[in-house]
């Protein structure tokens, strides 16, 4: 960036054009910093108004956290303030300089090319972020698609106190709404006898492991809190990592929540193909 363009005033003194592109290029990261932070709670509001319960297991990190992006979007509007009111007076030393009218064009021309230079930067990168953005949706999207026909995890059903997890098969994916329509294949004895099919949004279903291929499974260590299937059954439950696996191939032992029996949790394998990550705010 040149400096060399300046304007003397009659003190001594002087507007460098340097000082007026840096606090130009300062107040531009402010305003892409506000944007930042606007996207990162509207974020935080999406996620709660599509699992409510959220609320109930983690209000104070919820609320935490937005107090922490409104204290941060409070400092950066102040820092804007100080930025603009810099810019005011620089300018303002500009316009007291005494410098000669083809002076001014001249670092005024200057001025509007190099910041100019510095938006179309800015638009660029938030074009090629929105494009990546893009095809990062377009690959999730023929991902999910690519699920018809696998079985997968599925919270079917969620009330006030627990969410229920199950094992159901892909029938379709629309990615117009993002939604799959899946099939319960084996409902419970207090159910329907007649398989059950539901209609449920991309948040709602986890794909397992490949069955075929253990090396791209995730690798849960001893202590880790999972989610999966309970022995003998299609329903999948909270459990605990409870020991270290020497190959990616090799069962998980497990130990289930609410699992007693004659006063201790007990250890039940289950194939590394039928545990997932626990959900975020899972209640059981």
């Amino acid at each position: 960036m040149s400096s060399s363009v300046g304007v003397g005033s009659a003190g001594g003194g002087g507007t460098d054009i340097a000082s007026l592109l840096e606090k130009a290029k300062e107040l531009d990261q402010l305003k892409k910093d506000q944007d930042d932070i606007v996207v990162e709670i509207n974020k935080i509001h999406k996620k709660v108004l599509a699992s409510p319960e959220m609320v109930d297991k983690s209000v104070d990190a919820i609320l935490l956290k937005l107090r922490g992006l409104y204290a941060r979007a409070k400092e950066l509007s102040e820092n804007e303030i100080s930025a603009s009111n810099a810019l005011i007076g620089l300018l303002d030393g500009l316009l007291q300089s005494g410098a000669s009218t083809a002076q001014k064009k001249k670092i005024v021309a200057f001025y509007i090319s190099e910041v100019g230079e510095q938006k179309k930067k800015r638009i660029k990168s938030d074009t090629d972020s929105a494009r990546f953005s893009a095809a990062s949706m377009r690959n999730q999207l023929d991902q999910a698609a690519s699920l018809k026909g696998e079985q997968v995890a599925a919270r079917v059903k969620s009330d006030d106190e627990k969410d229920e997890w199950f094992v159901v098969k892909v029938i379709h994916f629309d990615k117009e709404t993002k939604e799959y329509e899946v099939l319960d294949e084996e409902p419970g004895d207090d159910e329907e006898s007649t398989q059950k099919k539901y209609k449920l949004p991309m948040s709602y279903i986890i794909p397992f492991p490949k069955k075929g291929d253990p090396s791209s499974a995730p690798d849960f260590g001893q202590g880790r809190q999972v989610l999966a299937v309970y022995p003998g059954t299609t329903a999948l439950y909270r459990a605990t990592v409870a020991s270290h696996r020497k190959r990616k191939s090799d069962d998980y032992i497990l130990e289930f929540d609410d699992d007693e029996e004659d006063g201790s949790l007990p250890q039940r394998a289950v194939p590394f193909y039928r545990v997932v990550a626990l959900p975020e705010g899972h209640r059981q």
